[in-house]
């Protein structure tokens, strides 16, 4: 058997998803910037993707701006709101995602802001007194937070956040990559000036998601070369890709209780059964449905003469799971994440991800196999 749980790495894509896609790829393949009618149809697809996203979050069609994914959205809102609002002080925590950490230490090398770290506790939280503190000497800065940790799944109380900038007037936007497509998200009622997503987290394609930019906080373009995007990103658009996302977005809110009920029962019932079969295991980040993204499941292995060895015997026996996130694969260093909480990294963490597709018979599956691998390997006392 093989068993797929690195979802929060990516997903599968959905055959519906795909069926919207094809005719983009074989019939209605015009430029959706020519004026004839092979393009007018393009646009016409777009212009309805976006629509429906748009509905779906409850914002209007213009805070709509496809990208390239997730981590191009994130440089876009950073940077651009950076450059356009004259920002120099961002408040954001260590264990954000690359895409975010990375850009802001940027910025920071390079002399244009200065950076407010935020604490953690050992689960991933932040501390919200400190980000009020923070806030009341620097008013106007940029909060870059993620809704879901995703690597440890940890949740971000949204709302609380964007409750906090808004008393002080600050800029925030929230990486919501993890959680798109899982949560429905009524943006009217979160103060968040830029939400991003990428599709290929939800059952949609890879290589595209958009960036949610509020109107009151227009930025500058981040692309240049081209009047698409309503000026805000040069280059023909990805349509099958975002009519693949739309679609995805749509099939996800139509049956999302299904599948929230569905998925947390995996995990739940896979984290139970460990605890009984696995002595001294423990689990990174928040772990229940209220505070803890669903999909996400963060295993502490007790230490194990065979640690670094864990992902790889579990891929050798049709097993795939992750050390962490997908961004980070080549990196010898470990989680900057659990380094960040101060986990104890002698011991093999690993995260095991789910999506609707998944099935009791695959963690079944999956739990005999991690028992039979803790059993015969000898422990490091």
């Amino acid at each position: 058997m093989k068993v797929y749980l690195d979802n929060a790495a990516t997903t599968k894509l959905d055959d519906e998803v795909l069926k919207a896609m094809m005719p983009l790829f074989t019939e209605d393949f015009g430029n959706p910037s020519s004026i004839h009618a092979f393009g007018r149809k393009t646009r016409y697809y777009l212009e309805n993707a976006r629509k429906t996203v748009a509905k779906l979050l409850n914002v209007t069609p213009a805070e709509i701006f496809f990208t390239s994914g997730g981590t191009e959205a994130d440089n876009m809102a950073i940077i651009q709101s950076i450059e356009t609002f004259g920002i120099s002080h961002v408040i954001s925590s260590q264990i954000e995602h690359h895409a975010v950490e990375h850009t802001i230490k940027m910025l920071e090398e390079a002399g244009k802001i200065k950076v407010s770290w935020l604490n953690t506790d050992e689960k991933g939280n932040v501390d919200l007194n400190q980000l009020e503190d923070l806030l009341k000497n620097n008013p106007r800065s940029l909060v870059s937070l993620m809704h879901a940790n995703n690597e440890i799944g940890t949740l971000l109380p949204i709302k609380e956040v964007g409750a906090i900038c808004k008393k002080y007037e600050a800029v925030f936007h929230s990486d919501t990559v993890q959680t798109m497509g899982h949560y429905k998200m009524d943006l009217r009622d979160i103060n968040v000036h830029f939400v991003t997503c990428a599709a290929h987290k939800f059952h949609g394609p890879k290589g595209v998601g958009f960036l949610y930019i509020n109107h009151q906080h227009k930025i500058k373009p981040f692309i240049h070369g081209g009047s698409q995007e309503r000026n805000m990103r040069g280059g023909t658009e990805n349509v099958s890709g975002i009519v693949g996302l739309a679609k995805a977005l749509q099939l996800c809110f139509d049956d999302m209780e299904k599948h929230q009920h569905h998925i947390s029962g995996l995990k739940e019932y896979m984290r139970n059964s460990l605890i009984e079969q696995i002595p001294g295991i423990e689990f990174n980040g928040e772990t229940s449905f209220e505070n803890s993204l669903y999909t996400v499941l963060n295993c502490r292995f007790p230490k194990h003469s065979d640690a670094e060895m864990i992902l790889f015997n579990l891929d050798i026996l049709g097993i795939a799971a992750s050390g962490g996130s997908a961004c980070s694969s080549g990196s010898n260093q470990g989680s900057h994440v659990l380094r960040g909480l101060g986990v104890e990294m002698e011991r093999p963490s690993v995260r095991f991800s789910f999506s609707k597709y998944n099935t009791k018979e695959e963690i079944d599956f999956v739990l005999q196999k991690v028992a039979e691998l803790f059993a015969i390997k000898e422990k490091v006392q």
